[in-house]
């Protein structure tokens, strides 16, 4: 089970946190990125805003991990996609807690 995203509202800039995510499109595409705005981004890829993602709407939210500073969650992202497996983006949203 993926659990809902935290609100961000009334943080300081000292407790912000960063986001890896996975969201998935109508037709079964994963596309993986990294944020400080979940809901924002979202927002972003089902509203045409990213090249990338685009084409492939609707999009959701299916998976994330929270990490304390952008080189983590970026260094985490490039682990995630260096494997090109949907096998392991599946086991990963199957297996988190």
């Amino acid at each position: 089970m993926v659990r809902a995203p935290r609100s961000t509202a009334g943080r300081s800039q000292v407790q912000n946190v960063l986001f890896l995510y996975f969201t998935i499109s109508k037709n079964n595409s994963y596309y993986y990125g990294s944020t400080n705005n979940l809901q924002k981004r979202l927002k972003e890829h089902n509203n045409g805003e990213t090249k990338a993602t685009r084409y492939k709407r609707p999009w959701k939210l299916v998976y994330f991990e929270e990490y304390k500073t952008l080189s983590e969650a970026r260094k985490r992202e490039y682990q995630v996609k260096t494997k090109k497996r949907k096998s392991y983006v599946k086991w990963l949203i199957d297996n988190k807690k």
